[in-house]
């Protein structure tokens, strides 16, 4: 759950990456890292098993300094995607502020995808979340790989639901940021209307929007369908 620190002039945020197991959540947070300033990221924690897979989760803690003297402190999370460690990823899920689902673009990984966004779904809801008033981002990525469903489907799926799409390939480091940037944007816009910060730190969402993009070297969310 973020927390607003009026007269310290600080929030605090929790992110959470989901997805089923070897989707690219890790490989996400780790491409983050390599992209954010030394001056605006902790140190990057990760459990992984022998097979590199998440065992528990991966933590990145990054800060941020706006024009206005406000300090935006985000925590990125992931989960394990395996099916057996489902109390974990609700464990890690509790207090999210913001979701990326990451999804495998491979077509044989599509019942995989969708098992893991019912999961979420719901243990969104047993940790008192609501889904539908969450911010939520879909990430499809290995965009690389053969036998990949196409961009005019992904785009016929974005089209019917609300949430920002965006396209990746997180070995390379493509959508990423944009992304997590889209993520950032939707979870400011929950926030905005939760607690007022233009008015209460005249803070512009899309001022604070262009200055993020502006440091990531990113130019408008290119990678969205």
């Amino acid at each position: 759950m973020v927390v607003v620190s009026y007269s310290g002039k600080e929030i605090n945020a929790k992110l959470v990456y989901y997805g089923a197991g070897l989707c690219g959540k890790t490989t996400n947070l780790e491409s983050i890292y390599e992209a954010v300033p030394d001056t605006s990221r902790g140190k990057m924690v990760s459990m992984k098993t022998q097979s590199d897979r998440t065992l528990f989760f991966d933590l990145l803690p990054l800060s941020f300094n706006t024009a206005s003297g406000l300090t935006v402190r985000v925590k990125l999370f992931t989960v394990p995607g395996q099916v057996i460690h489902n109390s974990t990823r609700k464990l890690v899920l509790q207090g999210a502020d913001g979701v990326a689902f990451i999804a495998d673009s491979q077509v044989q990984e599509i019942r995989a995808n969708q098992a893991s966004f019912k999961d979420l779904r719901r243990n969104l809801r047993e940790n008192g979340l609501e889904p539908s008033k969450l911010p939520l981002v879909i990430q499809y990525n290995k965009r690389d790989l053969p036998n990949i469903r196409s961009e005019e489907e992904i785009k016929r799926m974005a089209a019917m639901g609300k949430e920002p799409t965006f396209l990746a390939t997180a070995t390379h480091g493509s959508g990423v940021m944009e992304t997590f940037l889209g993520l950032i944007g939707a979870t400011w816009e929950h926030l905005e209307r939760e607690h007022g910060l233009k008015d209460r730190f005249g803070l512009d969402h899309l001022g604070v929007m262009q200055d993020l993009a502006k440091r990531f070297g990113i130019e408008g969310n290119t990678a969205t369908v």
